[in-house]
């Protein structure tokens, strides 16, 4: 495996680390609520997708 001859300046490490950069998620808004979700996933809001609620189905063990 090669090992680095000499210590990789700042200005380098910048340099390449100035290339990783995030962007926003892109977001759909829902038919059901208009809320803004992510696409192909259930509406965190009112828990549908494609017509189906998933809500229901993800209920916490302790709730009543």
């Amino acid at each position: 495996m090669a090992l680095p001859k000499y210590k990789t300046s700042r200005a380098n490490t910048h340099s390449r680390r100035a290339n990783w950069k995030t962007s926003a998620a892109q977001t759909v808004t829902c038919p059901n609520c208009g809320e803004p979700a992510l696409p192909h996933m259930a509406c965190p809001n009112c828990g549908q997708f494609r017509g189906r609620v998933y809500r229901d189905a993800i209920k916490p063990a302790f709730s009543k």
